[in-house]
């Protein structure tokens, strides 16, 4: 088993989500932390752990190469049957892998296994229980497409343990906000989803969260080098589900069921996805007029 860590300047909570990840049942774990050229104690705190414990490999990107781009590198290093990505500034509860894993070993259908989640502020108190809803267990792939884009609020199941070998098979995290639904999404198609029914991942919110950035800082995060326009970011996500349909194993009915709602949900969102076109027209016609 695998565990990626990605991280940017995380140096406020990265020891704790760490010591979070060394303190589980399951030991026998690869841990993998991709350090995205940080500019705080991030790589001190990385190779303390990669010393002191022969389970964590640290690994240290030469330049900052995008959210993205470090959450896919992360799984290329990694090795083992069954994956799963861990945010730097949140903790697991010592059983979460095993009992993921336990989903995986005995449920060959299950592609994907996440424990329920509370979120927990600076200090780590916890605040609220989440609902996340995704226990999908349809048979049909068009069907838990449809209930995981209707259900999904939080991303709090990105961060289960997936089979790495349909993982593989994905596009894995685009490069635009978002894209994470759109891999969840993906993986849908694939197979089935099972929340474990205990409290054993904790989310934490604060300020430098990627969930409370504003639009500026948040298209840093995902283009540090500012190379990439960030606009019509809803079109790209029914984009890549489009690809997603086209990409899946799927028998020529699921397909069209599925690609059906996916047209029905573009038209429920069509006021949007106007206003996108719109405004990057503006923002193209702008910047024409400056050169």
């Amino acid at each position: 088993m695998s565990v990626g860590v990605p991280v940017y300047n995380g140096e406020r909570y990265l020891a704790e989500a760490l010591d979070s990840l060394l303190a589980q049942s399951f030991t026998d774990v690869e841990l993998i932390v991709c350090d995205n050229a940080s500019t705080d104690r991030t790589a001190e705190i990385g190779r303390s752990y990669a010393t002191k414990d022969k389970r964590v490999r640290y690994v240290r990107n030469e330049t900052n190469i995008g959210l993205s781009r470090n959450y896919g590198r992360v799984f290329e290093l990694s090795s083992g049957e069954y994956f799963g990505w861990h945010p730097a500034d949140d903790r697991s509860g010592a059983e979460s892998l095993a009992r993921c894993a336990a989903v995986l070993d005995y449920q060959p259908t299950v592609v994907l296994a996440y424990p329920k989640t509370k979120f927990i502020d600076e200090a780590g108190r916890v605040t609220s229980e989440y609902d996340d809803r995704l226990h999908l267990q349809a048979a049909s792939p068009s069907e838990r497409f449809q209930q995981l884009l209707e259900r999904l609020g939080y991303v709090n199941a990105l961060y289960g343990l997936m089979r790495a070998d349909v993982l593989r098979r994905t596009r894995l995290l685009g490069n635009y906000p978002g894209a994470d639904v759109v891999l969840l999404a993906e993986l849908s198609l694939y197979g089935t989803f099972w929340e474990v029914p205990e409290f054993l991942f904790y989310r934490r919110f604060h300020t430098e969260a990627s969930s409370s950035m504003d639009p500026d800082r948040l298209r840093r995060l995902w283009d540090p080098n500012g190379r990439q326009r960030m606009y019509l970011l809803e079109w790209r996500r029914f984009l890549g589900l489009s690809r997603a349909i086209a990409r899946a194993p799927l028998g020529t009915g699921e397909k069209v069921r599925a690609g059906s709602y996916l047209v029905r949900r573009a038209i429920w969102r069509r006021d949007e996805l106007v206003r996108e076109l719109s405004a990057a027209v503006r923002q193209l016609a702008t910047a024409t007029l400056r050169h």
